[in-house]
């Protein structure tokens, strides 16, 4: 292709963090009015890179160019003021301050009595109106508190922050990672708006269906290099599967060798000590079972979930494990009575951002058992804490230089599986996935459900909250589907179809 219409030109990017090196002179060009998917395994050096091209990261090497004029991006306000923005996959909302608040954040408009300056509020308000109208993002009031908004919600609104901007270039960052299908599709009409006017998109995901719908151009990165970039129109699924991982893909799912056996938990009317929220929910789940639990946002799936790990108030209800029934008033007591719960949002409530790869893996061990990793002297038994830690990493492929690496430091993959790891080390009868895969390549995914496959085999019980229809379809033996609070059908996984599961997760089922 021709350099006609470039916005932006990464030449021989280089960037080193302490132990490993991220990124190893990888070039990327961006053509206007264009979307171009950026592809890898977690770890590949995607959001490195994009990092260096929005001012969070400097490069080692290498040269920026925007419109042709070399640049150096010294921090996030020099890249939007050169007209590049990003929409991050960890989500960062100021949970305490309201939607409008969030999206003009450092650029709010005010007006002057006197000598005094005054927050334009209403002027903030119709510009937030005007633009979420726009986007026809009309089930969010600008006086919201984000704090009361939904991961998807928060997600559509970093969108709108993005467009807001007038950017010329927006990095899309897993964008899609927590919406519905609705929403998703408003985010293609968005994502079509604004290349017709000629801004330019970079798309990372690792939805391979969705990067061959949007993306005009694909580069594929692989452990920090750049494999090469291609005409969309020119790849297929596998293609682009055996360019990100270099080895052959041949089944999405591992086979399956499960031998279920009796009930194992038992969740008998419960009702969630919030009015608005799930009420009167009846399930069971088997040793060596995979339990799926499908529905839309809003469906109260996290909400039950997080109830029964002990994080919410119950109003009624009884829980019963291997036929026992136990009080669960907190996590403690979930995590003593052999449950793990991996959050959906793994920056919010899972990771301790500045503690390394070993104190976020043995600190669930350690609260479960405190002596297990004290030496008879009362003091910490380092050797063993790290032996234990490096034992998961191995089984899981975490990519870190070393155990002491900081998780902030890692790809949002390789977090998931540092807390995949700290439950697993508790032993747990009964694992609760919240969207385990979510921002996770196929390579990474395919471990992780070798993992689970591995664990009902165990005779465990796990229970997997998915947004994504084929994840419930390829893993689960029956499927539970909820609708505003309520469980609307039981399905058998090997006869289940995604349009059974959108029917009992939409309202229209009621």
């Amino acid at each position: 292709m021709t350099n006609s219409g470039v916005l932006l030109q990464m030449t021989d990017i280089s960037k080193s963090f302490p132990g490993v090196k991220a990124l190893d002179k990888v070039s990327i060009t961006v053509r206007s009015g264009t979307v171009h998917a950026l592809m890898g395994e977690n770890g590949a050096g995607k959001s490195t890179l994009m990092k260096c091209a929005f001012g969070l990261y400097h490069p080692d090497e290498g040269e920026i160019k925007i419109d042709g004029k070399s640049v150096t991006l010294e921090n996030p306000r020099k890249a939007m003021d050169c007209g590049i923005s990003m929409i991050h996959q960890e989500l960062q909302p100021i949970r305490t301050q309201n939607v409008m608040e969030n999206i003009w954040v450092g650029r709010y408009p005010y007006k002057k009595t006197g000598p005094i300056h005054w927050v334009d509020e209403k002027k903030m308000y119709d510009d937030t109106k005007a633009l979420l109208d726009e986007l026809h993002i009309h089930d969010i009031d600008p006086y919201t508190s984000m704090g009361e908004l939904s991961v998807s919600h928060c997600q559509l609104l970093e969108i709108a922050r993005s467009v807001s901007y007038g950017a010329k270039v927006i990095i899309m960052d897993e964008p899609t990672s927590s919406l519905t299908d609705a929403e998703s599709e408003l985010l293609f009409a968005i994502i079509s708006k604004l290349t017709a006017a000629g801004t330019a998109i970079i798309y990372i995901s690792h939805r391979i269906e969705e990067i061959l719908r949007l993306a005009d151009e694909v580069t594929i990165l692989r452990d920090g290099e750049l494999v090469g970039c291609w005409p969309a129109s020119e790849l297929d699924g596998n293609l682009i599967v055996n360019r990100m991982v270099g080895r052959e893909m041949t089944t999405r799912f591992p086979p399956k060798n499960r031998k279920i056996g009796e009930e194992y938990l038992q969740i008998e009317n419960f009702t969630s000590a919030d009015p608005s929220s799930f009420k009167d929910v009846n399930f069971h789940v088997r040793r060596g079972e995979v339990l799926g639990v499908g529905g839309l946002v809003g469906a109260q799936r996290t909400e039950l979930m997080e109830t029964v790990f002990g994080l919410r108030p119950l109003a009624s209800g009884t829980i019963k494990i291997g036929g026992k029934q136990v009080e669960i008033k907190n996590a403690y007591d979930a995590i003593t009575n052999g449950i793990a719960l991996l959050t959906e949002e793994r920056r919010a409530t899972g990771i301790f951002p500045l503690l390394d790869i070993t104190e976020n893996t043995v600190v669930a061990k350690e609260a479960k058992e405190p002596e297990y990793f004290h030496m008879k002297n009362g003091l910490l038994d380092s050797k063993k804490r790290n032996n234990e830690t490096q034992d998961y990493v191995e089984k899981l492929s975490v990519k870190t230089p070393t155990l002491k690496t900081p998780i902030i430091n890692l790809s949002g993959g390789n977090q998931q599986k540092v807390l995949l790891a700290r439950w697993m080390l508790t032993s747990p009868d009964i694992l609760i996935l919240d969207e385990p895969t979510r921002g996770i390549d196929v390579g990474a995914k395919f471990e992780i459900y070798t993992l689970i496959e591995q664990l009902v085999e165990q005779g465990k019980c796990v229970i997997m909250i998915s947004s994504e229809m084929p994840e419930l379809l390829g893993m689960c033996d029956r499927i539970m589907v909820m609708c505003e609070g309520k469980l609307t059908g039981i399905l058998d996984g090997e006869t289940a179809t995604e349009e059974q599961i959108m029917l009992l997760a939409s309202s229209y089922n009621k």
